[in-house]
């Protein structure tokens, strides 16, 4: 026998030959014996090239390639060899597609010649296995290519029941853009040239439907452009602006599945595609899409960088931005969207600006009054709110420039003083709590003194506002881990707990000296028995510690700077802590 690296496309050759003869025998065991032995023969070589590239290996291979595509494109070539064949070679040729262009041509013709020859139900099973293997090869992105090709071919080949096996190759087609498009040194226009040959093939399908099944293959486009989407911008390593080409010939995709920036910022779009498509008897299949709800506020983020996307899609944003403003319900949903690319670590810090850009156009001259509707139930949109805020957080505390987190400060105060007053505390507690920061936590707590100074909070239940501000303030002095706060390592944190608590002593004195109604209980705060455990359990033990922590930090030598920022870092927490000291003092005597 011939050896592989003596002259692999003879043996090819004598292999092909043995399976046409085996079929005129009869010998269907003999030909999968033989199918088997080609592929064992092209694995081999493949290994070959592996270990020991050279030209020399690269003309055998071209050499395979081209004699088997000679044998399948011949008139005389039986269907059940054919048949046969198609289950192996497409997966094993597509190893050799990174070697040169014209393997990569090969390849892609003798994928195209068993998606003209076999039948399209077996060949999309089969490219889909294909393709699923080739997410484990060294080089996914070139292994795909012709694989991806051939498929965007079969999907136009399919006679019926298109929607069935389209919602099965979709997931597959889709996880395979997302391996290609972490590769490090991926192509983005080569990336999505492959995206858009299968959504163009998946429109063709639809324009030749009816009724139903045409409804739910427009709706499985629309899915698959918006995750596309989401995956070619997160395989951006450079500027978005170079991209916008491409992301311009997505949009008329948008347009033909019926799909708005508006609807796709609030997320209704997403959701009437994914309802269509998934079904009450399919809850898993939302899984193929994870990057979805990314993929849907990114194309209005796209639509925001550039006008020509905007044009493309027959989209004004200048309206869209003004139905945002007038309706509190679609800009609260527009803000559970937007955490999707606030909170995402694979995105160019660009989109995270153009978002923030946006949420302060969105709220552009919206006032607290227009949110405290009583007929409009917040309740719902408030986890998303309370999700992108602490994305917005994270924005501030590690954005790359000043003129970013200013403008996402600004940002946050404004959809906090867009949430009513009855959950806004509620957010801004939770934001608290969850705090790892105690910068974070220092400009969280002077949000909450800001709300409650403002007149729509002092209309809500006072007595539940002061139950919260406590909780609050004990969070930090009285940290629930077990014993006093870290200093100076909470600095920060345990001076906005003060200054809020402060704040608080002077704010509920004022109202009860001014004679205004509180609620049933009466000042919260300022009861006995709180006052009583903020004095003992909070001050005192605080007052402790930051006169020992000063008295440590100057008996050190007057030289190292530590120790110096360390009291200038105490000094002022010693200073409103003995005026609130004073304050609860002068209370207790009242009671």
């Amino acid at each position: 026998m011939s050896s592989v690296t003596a002259s692999p496309s003879r043996r090819v050759r004598e292999l092909l030959a043995l399976c046409f003869s085996s079929v005129e025998a009869g010998g269907n065991r003999e030909l999968e014996s033989l199918v088997a032995e080609l592929v064992n023969c092209l694995n081999s070589l493949y290994e070959n090239v592996v270990l020991n590239a050279s030209d020399e290996l690269e003309n055998d291979v071209i050499e395979v390639l081209d004699e088997i595509l000679k044998v399948l494109s011949s008139p005389q070539v039986d269907q059940d060899v054919i048949d046969a064949l198609s289950f192996h070679l497409p997966k094993v040729t597509s190893k050799f597609v990174d070697l040169s262009g014209r393997c990569l041509h090969l390849v892609e013709e003798i994928v195209d010649r068993f998606v003209e020859a076999c039948n399209p139900r077996d060949m999309l099973s089969i490219l889909c296995e294909a393709l699923d293997a080739a997410r484990c090869s060294l080089s996914p992105s070139s292994c795909s290519t012709p694989l991806l090709h051939g498929l965007s071919k079969v999907f136009i080949s399919i006679q019926r029941r298109h929607y069935e096996q389209l919602k099965v190759a979709v997931p597959i087609v889709l996880n395979v853009l997302k391996d290609i498009s972490l590769e490090t040194d991926v192509q983005v226009e080569g990336l999505f040239d492959k995206a858009l040959g299968i959504a163009s093939s998946i429109r063709d399908v639809s324009s030749k439907l009816n009724n139903e099944e045409e409804a739910k293959v427009r709706c499985l486009l629309g899915l698959y452009v918006i995750q596309i989407t989401a995956i070619l911008s997160v395989s951006i390593r450079d500027k978005a602006a170079s991209c916008i080409p491409l992301v311009i010939q997505l949009e008329p995709f948008l347009t033909y599945c019926g799909l708005t920036h508006l609807g796709l910022i609030t997320g209704n779009d997403t959701e009437k595609l994914m309802s269509t498509v998934a079904g009450d008897d399919d809850d898993d299949f939302g899984t193929s899409f994870p990057d979805i709800n990314l993929g849907a506020s990114l194309l209005l983020i796209w639509a925001k960088i550039s006008h020509e996307v905007a044009e493309a899609a027959n989209a004004a944003s200048g309206s869209d931005v003004a139905e945002l403003q007038s309706n509190p319900v679609k800009r609260w949903q527009a803000y559970g969207m937007l955490k999707y690319i606030l909170s995402s670590v694979d995105l160019l810090w660009e989109f995270k600006r153009h978002a923030i850009e946006f949420l302060l156009d969105i709220t552009e001259g919206v006032t607290s009054s227009q949110c405290n509707d009583e007929q409009i139930d917040c309740s719902h949109y408030t986890p998303g709110i309370y999700a992108t805020l602490q994305a917005v957080t994270l924005v501030i505390m590690y954005a790359p420039d000043a003129d970013l987190r200013k403008k996402t400060f600004e940002a946050l105060k404004r959809v906090l003083s867009d949430i009513p007053a009855p959950h806004r505390f509620d957010v801004l507690r939770a934001l608290v709590t969850n705090s790892r920061s105690p910068s974070m936590t220092a400009i969280l707590l002077g949000l909450v003194k800001d709300s409650m100074s403002e007149s729509s909070l002092q209309a809500t239940d006072c007595a539940t506002t002061d139950t919260h501000v406590i909780e609050l303030v004990e969070l930090v002095l009285r940290p629930p881990e077990g014993g006093p706060p870290l200093l100076p390592d909470q600095s920060d944190a345990v001076l906005g707990a003060l200054n809020l608590y402060r704040f608080v002593l002077l704010f509920e004195s004022r109202e009860c000296e001014a004679g205004k109604e509180r609620s049933k209980v009466g000042s919260e705060i300022l009861s006995k028995k709180n006052l009583e455990k903020a004095y003992k359990e909070w001050l005192l033990p605080l007052r402790t510690l930051v006169s020992c922590s000063i008295a440590e930090n100057l008996k050190e030598d007057h030289g190292q700077e530590s120790s110096l920022g360390d009291v200038c870092l105490l000094n002022p927490i010693e200073f409103v802590l003995y005026r609130c000291i004073e304050l609860v003092e002068e209370r207790l005597k009242s009671h």
